[in-house]
């Protein structure tokens, strides 16, 4: 008796060595939008960083995030227009896309469409998983993701997995369900 509560004592302790020595599998993630729509503020969140104090991104921020056995190497890209062009110098690798939507600023939904249209089109982007963030959903004027979904005609994407996610940066709200999907859908990928 004695015997085996020692071997399964080390047996747990050999196992648990092999859980604490394996690393957390990295993922690179791409977070893109256009200026304004909150992708610096949800970086900050998910890093649990004060989000008080946010200023527009000039050129990236990059944060590393440990999530569900992954670690989340996040790059940040700003979204001003005169940036957009250099977007395509960071698609490689990429393993997941995050793009993030301003929910509440009706006028810029064709800019945005057409930002995300190319970007899905981009073939070192060809069948990455993609997540949209309908950020901003904190604001009474903010469109609901269906809404959003259904104007950018999200339903016709065949060539990936994809998912619409109401979130709240500022918030918190909905941001742990998106990165969720994310997790998931990166071990189905990487597997």
């Amino acid at each position: 008796m004695r015997f085996w509560i020692v071997g399964c004592y080390w047996g747990l302790l050999s196992i648990l060595r092999k859980l604490k020595s394996a690393p957390d599998q990295e993922v690179r993630i791409l977070l893109l939008g256009l200026d304004n729509a909150g992708k610096t503020t949800l970086l900050k969140q998910l890093a649990s960083e004060d989000i008080s104090h946010i200023t527009p991104t000039q050129g990236f921020n990059i944060k590393s995030v440990q999530s569900q056995g992954f670690k989340l190497n996040v790059w940040d890209i700003g979204g001003q227009r005169k940036i957009r062009p250099y977007w395509r110098n960071y698609f490689e690798n990429t393993d997941v896309l995050i793009y993030v939507i301003d929910s509440a600023d009706r006028k810029r939904f064709e800019e945005t469409g057409q930002e995300l249209a190319e970007l899905l089109d981009e073939e070192k982007l060809s069948g990455v998983p993609v997540l949209i963030f309908a950020n901003k959903q904190d604001l009474l004027t903010a469109a609901p993701a269906s809404e959003i979904a259904e104007g950018l005609n999200l339903h016709t994407i065949r060539d990936r997995v994809w998912q619409i996610q109401s979130c709240s940066a500022l918030t918190g709200e909905g941001v742990q369900d998106g990165m969720n999907w994310v997790c998931k859908n990166v071990s189905a990928k990487k597997k």
